[in-house]
C-alpha cells in the first residue's frame, strides 16, 4: 500500500460515502476524515472551531503583553523562595526550545524536563544541549526501560490503533504534572500554541491521559511487565488541577509567533537546527507521521498543520497546496530509515507489510475512561440532577 492522493479522492470508503470535498480556505479534507464538515460556502469545520480559540485564547498586540506581564509576575510571585518557578517539558523542536528561550529572557526559573523514549535523534539530542547549557536550566531526563517502552510500541501497533504516539505524550504529560506536585510547583509551561497547531481531527488522535486504554491494549498484546512506565489518568489530572492546584499555561499564545522568524530566532540565539518536518526531532515520529500514518491510516497530518499556518495567516493556500505536492517522506530516506525501526523493534518486512495493509481498530474498542458516572452503573441516572444543582451553585 502507498499514499496515493490522486486516487483517494475517488475511493468513496476513503471519503466515507461522500463525494471528496476540499475545504475552500485551507487544504483539509475528506480523505481519512468522517467527522469533516462543510458550510454552504465550502468552509469546513475547523475554520470557525479555529477561529473560536484564536478569538479566546491568542492574545495580540497591547493586550498580549499585559496578558504576558501579568501571566510572568503571577509565576514569579508564587515562586519566590523556591528553587524553580515553573516546569516545562523539551523536546528539541521548535515550539519548546522558543518557549525556553523566552522563559529565559523573561527571568522564569523552569525545572526542564525530557522524556527519553530512545527515539532521540542525534540532532534532537545536541538541540537539546545548546538549550540547556547555554540558557543554563536544571535538566530532568526520565528514562522508561527500553525492553518495556518497546513492548508498548508493539503492543499498539498489533492493535492497529493510530495513536501511537499517545505513548510518549502520556508519559510526559504525566511526568510533569508529578515532578509539579513533589516540587510544589504550579505552573507548567506548555509549548501548545493556537497559530500552528489549533488543528488536529479527532479521527487521528486518543485521549493522550488515557493510562486505562494504554493497560488494556498492552494487557491484550504486551509480553514485558511494566515496572517504570510513568502512567496518568484523567482522574489524577484533576486531582492535580483541583486539589493542587497545578495550573498549564500556554505562554505562546501571549507572543508573536511566526513559525519561520522563531526558527531564525533559535538558529541564532541557540544554534539549533532544523529536523525538515514538525516533530521529527524522533525518528520514531518521522517515521510514524510521514510512513506509518499516510501508508496505514491514509492520513497526511501536513494538511492540518498547514491549514493552521493558512488561517494563521503565515501562509497561502496556494503554498500550503505546493508543498503538498511534495512527497510526505524524503525518498532518499525511505529505505535506511524503515530498516533503522524494523530492527530496532525487531520487526520482519513480512510482518509490518501485514500490519499495514490490516484494518485499522478504534481505541475505543478497548477500554477506556469514560465520564465519572459511566463508570457507576445505577447511578448515572442521576446525572441531570447533578449538573441541575451544579448549575445552581455557580449561580
Amino acid at each position: 500500500m502507498s499514499y496515493n492522493e490522486e486516487a483517494l479522492k475517488s475511493d468513496p470508503e476513503v471519503n466515507f460515502g461522500r463525494p471528496y470535498q476540499q475545504c475552500t480556505l485551507t487544504v483539509m479534507d475528506t480523505i481519512s476524515d468522517p467527522l469533516i464538515t462543510f458550510d454552504e460556502q465550502g468552509v469546513c469545520n475547523y475554520c470557525k472551531e479555529y477561529r473560536e480559540l484564536e478569538e479566546k485564547s491568542v492574545f495580540k498586540n497591547e493586550a498580549g503583553k499585559a496578558k504576558l506581564d501579568q501571566t510572568v509576575q503571577k509565576i514569579k510571585e508564587y515562586g519566590k523562595g523556591k528553587k524553580y518557578d515553573c516546569i516545562t517539558g523539551v523536546s528539541g523542536g521548535v515550539d519548546s526550545t522558543y518557549l525556553m528561550l523566552k522563559a529565559k529572557q523573561l527571568g522564569l526559573r523552569p525545572l526542564v524536563v525530557h522524556f527519553d523514549n530512545g527515539w532521540n535523534s542525534e540532532l534532537a539530542v545536541k538541540n537539546i544541549e545548546n538549550i540547556i547549557s547555554r540558557l543554563g536550566f536544571d535538566l530532568y531526563t526520565l528514562v522508561v526501560d527500553w525492553n518495556e517502552f518497546r513492548d508498548l510500541q508493539l503492543s499498539y501497533l498489533k492493535a492497529n490503533v493510530v495513536d501511537i504516539e499517545a505513548l510518549t505524550d502520556h508519559a510526559i504529560i504525566g511526568t510533569l504534572y508529578k515532578l509539579a506536585s513533589e516540587n510544589s510547583i504550579k505552573y507548567i509551561l506548555s509549548g501548545s500554541n493556537i497559530v500552528t497547531e489549533a488543528i488536529l481531527p479527532r479521527y487521528w488522535i486518543f485521549n493522550k491521559a488515557d493510562g486505562m486504554n494504554i493497560k488494556d491494549i498492552h494487557k491484550h498484546f504486551g509480553e514485558v511487565e511494566l515496572k517504570t512506565y510513568p502512567f496518568f489518568s484523567t482522574y489524577r489530572k484533576r486531582y492535580y488541577l483541583n486539589v493542587k492546584k497545578i495550573e498549564s499555561i500556554d505562554l505562546l499564545n501571549c507572543l508573536p509567533y511566526v513559525k519561520s522568524e522563531v526558527k531564525e530566532t533559535i538558529k541564532k540565539e541557540l544554534d539549533w537546527k532544523d529536523y525538515g518536518g514538525k516533530h521529527y526531532e524522533s525518528k520514531f515520529t518521522k517515521f510514524y507521521q510521514g510512513y506509518i500514518l499516510p501508508n496505514k491510516f491514509l492520513i497526511d497530518k501536513r494538511k492540518a498543520h498547514l491549514s493552521t499556518l493558512i488561517l494563521s495567516g503565515q501562509m497561502t493556500k496556494k503554498e500550503a497546496l505546493e508543498e503538498l505536492k511534495t512527497p510526505i517522506y524524503p525518498p532518499g530516506e525511505i529505505a535506511g530509515d524503515r530498516e533503522f525501526f524494523l530492527k530496532k523493534l525487531g520487526l520482519t518486512e513480512e510482518w509490518f507489510d501485514g500490519y499495514l495493509a490490516a484494518p485499522r481498530r478504534e481505541h475505543t474498542e478497548f477500554r477506556h475512561e469514560k465520564g465519572v458516572w459511566d463508570d457507576i452503573p445505577y447511578i448515572k441516572v442521576l446525572r441531570p440532577v447533578w449538573r441541575l444543582v451544579k448549575s445552581k451553585r455557580l449561580k
